[in-house]
C-alpha cells in the first residue's frame, strides 16, 4: 500500500468520526460503549425525566429511553432523598463528625462523654497507645517527665492540680485539636484511639 492509499483511508476516518459527532434531529450522534456513560441504576447526582430521553439506543424492557434515570418510587421522581429528620451522619466507625471549635476546650468538657467503658481491656489498650503516642513528653506516669518533656519544660503532670480534675471531653478535645505546644493528632489517632487513650489518662490523673 502506498503512502497515497494510507492519506485516503485516514481521511475516510476521520470523515467518519466526524459525521459520528453530528447531531440531527434526535440522533445525536454515536457514543463508545454509551452504557458506561449512562449507568441504568439510579445515579444520585444524575436526574433525566425525560422518558423518551436515548430512545433512538435503548433496549430497555420498560420502553424507557437510554438515558432516563429517575426513581418513580420517590415523590417527583427524585433519585436523591432528604435525610430522616433530625438524624446526624456519622463515619464509618458510628463516630459523629467533629465539629467543636480548637479553643472550646470548656464546651467540650461539657458536652463530650466517653463511649467506651472503663474496662480493664478498654485501659489495658489505652495504655498501649499512650506508650505510642504520648509517653515521649508525658512520660511512663504521666508526669511529664518523658524524654522530650525533660528538655522542653512546661508539660504537667496529670496527678497534680488542675491537671487532676479535667473532664475527659476536655483530654479527648486537647488530643483531637492541640493545645499549646502540644499538636493536634486528631489526623494520626482515631476518634476511637482517643477515647482509649483518655481512659487510661484518667487512670494516671488518679495515682497517688
Amino acid at each position: 500500500m502506498n503512502k497515497g492509499n494510507i492519506q485516503y483511508i485516514l481521511l475516510i476516518l476521520i470523515g467518519v468520526s466526524l459525521w459520528s459527532c453530528k447531531a440531527k434531529n434526535d440522533f445525536p450522534g454515536l457514543e463508545y460503549a454509551p452504557n458506561m456513560y449512562h449507568s441504568v441504576p439510579y445515579e444520585g447526582l444524575s436526574q433525566v425525566t425525560d422518558e423518551n430521553a436515548g430512545k433512538w439506543l435503548s433496549n430497555r424492557e420498560d420502553g424507557l429511553g437510554e438515558y432516563y434515570n429517575s426513581n418513580p418510587n420517590n415523590p417527583f421522581k427524585m433519585n436523591m432523598r432528604e435525610p430522616v429528620p433530625n438524624t446526624v451522619s456519622r463515619t464509618e466507625d458510628g463516630f459523629l463528625p467533629y465539629r467543636i471549635p480548637k479553643d472550646s476546650f470548656a464546651l467540650a468538657g461539657r458536652i463530650l462523654t466517653n463511649p467506651l467503658d472503663s474496662t480493664a481491656a478498654i485501659v489495658s489498650e489505652g495504655k498501649k497507645l499512650f506508650q505510642i503516642y504520648c509517653v515521649h513528653c508525658h512520660g511512663e506516669t504521666g508526669h511529664g517527665d518523658g524524654p522530650v518533656g525533660k528538655v522542653f519544660l512546661g508539660v504537667p503532670p496529670y496527678n497534680v492540680g488542675r491537671v487532676k480534675d479535667l473532664p475527659e471531653g476536655h483530654i479527648f478535645h486537647v488530643i483531637t485539636k492541640g493545645y499549646g505546644r502540644m499538636m493536634a493528632h486528631g489526623s494520626q489517632v482515631s476518634p476511637e484511639e482517643r477515647w482509649k487513650i483518655v481512659r487510661y489518662v484518667q487512670v494516671l490523673q488518679n495515682q497517688n
